[in-house]
C-alpha cells in the first residue's frame, strides 16, 4: 500500500481538523511505518536479559538545604487521558471516589500542596488531559486554586484518526464521527510537550526534570530521593521498574539490545509466537515497568530537535471496531505508543528497582476494592500507602467479573460497609454479595454465592475459611 494511492489520507484528515506540528508528525511517523508493513517484534535472540539495576534502597537522603532547588527543577506530570469506560464510567476515572470521598484527582492535588507546604518551595504540575477528559477534569481542580490557574495545568494530549483495516484510507463512521478518531496512547505525552509550547516554556522556567506517571497510580508520589539521585545521575530517562512474578509474566518488561547496547522495553505484542516461553518466564525477565518515568527536560528537547521533531517510539497497531460497542461495525486500527518504549531512544537510560507500593493501579474493580479498604492508609502528606501491618505485601482481591465489573457494583456491594482487609491474604468472591458493618477478613477467605439474587454475607470475622451463601 503507498501512501499516494488513496485520496482520503489518514494524515490529510488530520491535517483538515487542524492539526499540525508534532502532533501531525508523529502520527505520519506512526502511518507511515503502518504503511511499509513492517513488524514491531523484538526476538528473544536480539535481546539480553537484564540481571541487575540500581536499587532504591541504596539511595540516600537528600539534604535538606538541597530539597527546594530539586523542586524548582521539577514538573509533576499525570496522564489523565481515560474515562474509565472499562469499570463503567461515563466521567474522567481521575474522578473516580477511591478513598472515603476524595478522587484521585483530590489525591493527586493534595499531595502536591503538601509539598509546596513542607518546603516552602512550588513544583510545577501538569495534566494531560484528553478531550474527553479536559472539561470535568480542570473543572474539578479549580476547587484547588492554590495549585494555579486550572487552564495553565493543562497539556492536551492529541487525537489521530482511526485506520480502516483494509484499505488503510481514514475509517469512515457517518453515524457518529466521533467515533472515527480515537486517543494515540500515553507515548503522545513528548509531541503534546513540545507542540503546544510547554517543553519550551518549562524550560524558560529553569524546570529540567520532569516525573511522569499516571493518575490512577496513587503510589507514584514525588519521591525526594529519586528526584535527587536521577538529577545527580546524568541519565537522561530513568525508569522505575518492580520484581516481575507470575501474575506479571504477560506483562512488558525490560531487556537490553544486543544491535544497540539500549534498554528497550518489551511487550507482549511485540513477543514473537516462538518465543512466548521466554517472555513469560520471570526468572529469565526479572524486571516489567511501572509506567512511573524521570526525563531530563533539556535532553529530550535536544533529541527532539536532532529528529525531526518526532521521538521514534514502536507504533503499536490496536485492531478494533470502528464503534466499540458494536462488534459488526467496521474493522479498524488504532496507532498508538507507549510511553516507557522511550527508554530505547536514549543513550545511557537507565532503571531503578523499586518497592512495590509505587505500583498501584487502579485497572479494575478488585484494584477499587483494595484500595477501598484499610488495607491502605493515607498520610499527613495525602500518600496513599499500604497499612505498615501488611510489610509490603498488598492484599490478592479476586472479585467475580459477572457482578463486580463495574463500581456501581461496587458500590452496591459495600454500602453498607467496607469490609477489613487488613489482615487479609486474599479474598475471592463469586456471584452477587452484600457486605454488612463489622465485617473482617485474615489469611484466605472465598465466598461464594451460587444463587442469582444478591445474598447478605453475616456480619463477623472470617478467617481462611469457604463460606456458601
Amino acid at each position: 500500500y503507498s501512501m499516494n494511492s488513496h485520496n482520503d489520507m489518514p494524515v490529510e484528515k488530520m491535517r483538515a481538523a487542524g492539526f499540525s506540528g508534532s502532533a501531525l508528525a508523529a502520527f505520519e511517523h506512526n502511518y507511515r511505518f503502518l504503511c511499509s508493513g513492517q513488524q514491531v517484534e523484538i526476538a528473544e535472540d536480539c535481546i539480553d536479559p537484564v540481571s541487575e539495576v540500581l536499587s532504591y534502597d541504596s539511595l540516600p537522603e537528600p539534604e535538606d538545604s538541597q530539597i527546594g532547588q530539586l523542586l524548582a527543577k521539577t514538573v509533576v506530570l499525570k496522564l489523565n487521558g481515560g474515562l474509565g469506560t472499562g469499570m463503567g464510567l461515563k466521567q474522567p476515572k481521575s474522578m473516580l471516589r477511591v478513598r472515603g470521598d476524595l478522587t484521585f484527582l483530590d489525591v493527586i492535588a493534595r499531595q502536591i500542596l503538601a509539598l509546596h507546604e513542607r518546603f516552602d518551595c512550588r513544583a510545577a504540575f501538569k495534566l494531560m488531559n484528553s478531550f474527553s477528559t479536559s472539561r470535568e477534569s480542570l473543572d474539578f481542580l479549580s476547587r484547588y486554586p492554590d495549585l494555579g490557574k486550572a487552564e495553565d495545568l493543562e497539556i492536551m494530549q492529541s487525537r489521530v484518526p482511526k485506520i480502516d483495516a483494509v484499505s488503510l484510507s481514514a475509517a469512515s463512521y457517518p453515524a457518529k464521527p466521533e467515533l472515527e478518531w480515537c486517543p494515540p496512547g500515553h507515548g503522545d505525552i513528548f509531541p503534546a510537550l513540545s507542540g503546544g509550547g510547554c517543553l519550551d516554556w518549562l524550560l524558560d522556567q529553569g524546570i529540567t526534570c520532569a516525573f511522569i506517571s499516571n493518575c490512577d497510580n496513587l503510589g507514584a508520589t514525588l519521591d525526594l530521593k529519586l528526584l535527587d539521585a536521577f538529577l545527580s545521575s546524568g541519565m537522561p530517562l530513568l525508569m522505575e521498574v518492580a520484581i516481575r512474578n507470575e501474575a506479571d509474566r504477560k506483562g512488558g518488561h525490560i531487556a537490553r539490545s544486543k544491535a544497540t547496547g539500549r534498554l528497550v522495553l518489551r511487550e507482549s505484542g511485540q513477543c514473537p509466537v516462538e518465543d512466548i516461553d521466554s517472555f513469560q518466564d520471570v526468572r529469565r525477565h526479572r524486571f516489567f515497568n511501572t509506567n512511573n518515568i524521570w526525563i531530563r527536560l533539556d535532553v529530550l528537547k535536544a533529541t527532539l530537535n536532532s529528529s525531526g521533531g518526532v521521538l521514534p517510539l514502536p507504533v503499536i497497531a490496536n485492531r478494533k471496531t470502528v464503534n466499540p460497542r458494536d462488534p459488526e461495525s467496521a474493522a479498524v486500527i488504532q496507532l498508538e505508543t507507549a510511553m516507557g518504549a522511550a527508554i530505547e531512544c536514549f543513550d545511557n537510560a537507565g532503571a531503578i528497582l523499586v518497592p512495590r507500593a509505587r505500583f498501584a493501579p487502579v485497572k479494575n474493580c478488585s484494584d477499587l476494592f483494595a484500595l477501598r479498604s484499610d488495607a491502605y492508609v493515607m498520610s499527613a502528606d495525602s500518600s496513599v500507602v499500604l497499612a505498615p501491618e501488611r510489610k509490603g505485601k498488598p492484599p490478592i482481591i479476586e472479585l467475580d467479573p459477572k457482578h463486580y465489573r463495574y463500581v456501581e457494583q461496587v458500590d452496591r456491594a459495600t454500602e453498607n460497609c467496607m469490609p477489613s482487609l487488613l489482615n487479609c491474604d486474599r479474598i475471592r468472591v463469586s456471584g452477587p454479595v452484600c457486605f454488612q458493618n463489622a465485617t473482617s477478613f485474615s489469611g484466605c477467605v472465598e465466598i461464594i454465592n451460587t444463587g442469582g439474587v444478591e445474598r447478605l454475607l453475616p456480619a463477623g470475622s472470617y478467617k481462611d475459611q469457604r463460606i456458601s451463601l
